[in-house]
């Protein structure tokens, strides 16, 4: 609060005092604190700190960027509602280079230099992998919007969290039996090289031939990679399947040159739509995908039957019913994976509102908080769908979605429920000391 200085003598410095006490007390007993406008009485006015680990450059460049989009709109949203425990949240972003080892020194800053209360936001999961001890030594909760099994295979910790987007383990499991019985049963897997493609590997193969099918080949190729025609002669002439699912900024590369390699002659394609993320399905050469299919976290384009929620959702984000910016048509977003940055905010909201979290000290609280959450149906804070918390694992759980490209649109031909992706636990955090 700002006072001018009187021109008249006849308010001294002890009634502008007086008056500022008023003016305080007036605002106090409305519920409202000064400098605190909007926001409800809460125990402190300073701002509950976020830290946003970003991909901002490096092979999740363009992830980074969408879910940083995300991530303000969903802040945005909070803030307006009046924040959390009547504090507005602020967002602290770094960039961790798509690097590990950079994770666990962002994880540090956000600790130590920023004082934030949180960390939030990791996707790659060479990252998540790199930067999870580190939050556990720093006694800082990590809540990552990865898709890796790392979290509930019960690699990493109970400072570790994944609470607003499947894991690969369950996508692939949902996903198995359409595969096996609409496209085929003996498949060639390509695939990045490192954690992420290696969970889409071992599950994959393990829930296919629990359908009767194969993995007949396996093809690794190094996230890096820029050109990937001489990979394709490795694929077996008896494969009647071609899995795919590639990340980084050659996606479009990839898909490009699997196209010109095949022709009209090729087997049945099916891809995770990581393959095509931030990429537009209507790109030149990308017509051979018509017909093929793809594994979607959320339909990139609008559906027949789109909800309110994805409505409201997609405004709040700035993106059109195809994915791409409402600024500029050009730009497409990596809609199939970003709504979990809005869902993991909408949860750490509700476990601090239920924790009573009012900082540092409570970080305990939020993480039981949180554990002891389960059922989350659709709404404005979930709009990819319903979920289902395992707070053993930290893992959730929701529904999952196949898209046809039918006339240059991606268009849902199979939902796979929250039931067909679960599995049995392999760990229990709750059972670790903090």
């Amino acid at each position: 609060m700002t006072v001018k200085k009187a021109n008249t003598s006849s308010i001294n410095r002890r009634t502008a005092l007086l008056g500022m006490g008023a003016s305080a007390g007036a605002l106090a007993s409305a519920g409202v604190l000064p400098g605190t406008m909007g926001f409800a009485q809460a125990q402190s006015s300073a701002p509950i700190k976020i830290g946003f680990q970003k991909h901002a450059t490096g092979i999740g460049a363009a992830y980074g960027r969408w879910y940083g989009a995300t991530t303000d709109a969903a802040v945005k949203r909070i803030n307006d509602m009046g924040g959390i425990n009547g504090r507005p949240v602020e967002i602290v972003t770094e960039d961790d280079g798509t690097d590990p080892g950079r994770g666990a020194e962002v994880l540090e800053k956000f600790a130590n230099q920023h004082g934030c209360d949180i960390a939030f936001g990791t996707l790659f999961s060479h990252v998540v992998i790199g930067s999870a001890p580190r939050a556990a030594e720093l006694k800082l909760p990590y809540f990552v919007v990865s898709e890796g099994h790392h979290v509930a295979s019960g690699m990493l910790n109970r400072y570790t969290l994944q609470p607003g987007i499947t894991d690969v383990k369950s996508q692939v499991i949902s996903m198995a039996p359409f595969v096996a019985q609409n496209l085929g049963k003996k498949v060639t897997m390509i695939y990045p090289d490192f954690a992420f493609g290696h969970d889409h590997r071992d599950f994959f193969s393990e829930a296919i031939e629990a359908q009767g099918g194969e993995v007949v080949a396996k093809i690794a190729i190094p996230p890096t990679e820029t050109s990937f025609t001489r990979y394709f002669p490795s694929i077996p002439r008896e494969t009647e399947v071609i899995y795919h699912v590639m990340v980084g900024p050659a996606v479009l590369t990839f898909v490009k040159e699997m196209g010109e390699f095949f022709g009209p002659n090729r087997p049945e394609l099916f891809g995770f739509i990581d393959s095509l993320e931030a990429v537009d399905i209507q790109s030149s050469g990308l017509e051979f995908l018509e017909g093929t299919y793809f594994w979607e976290g959320m339909p990139r384009h609008a559906q027949a039957d789109q909800s309110a929620y994805d409505k409201t959702y997609r405004a709040a984000v700035g993106v059109d019913d195809r994915g791409a910016s409402l600024a500029d048509g050009a730009d497409v977003s990596t809609f199939a994976h970003m709504f979990g940055c809005w869902e993991t905010l909408n949860i750490i909201k509700k476990g601090m509102e239920s924790a009573g979290y009012q900082g540092p000290h409570d970080r305990a609280k939020l993480i039981e908080a949180v554990e002891a959450m389960t059922d989350m149906p659709e709404s404005e804070d979930h709009p990819q769908g319903a979920k289902r918390f395992n707070g053993k694992t930290h893992q959730t759980f929701g529904k999952q979605f196949i898209s046809q490209v039918t006339d240059g649109k991606l268009v849902c031909v199979h939902t796979a429920s929250i039931e067909d992706g679960l599995y049995e636990d392999e760990v229990d955090y709750t059972t670790q000391s903090f």
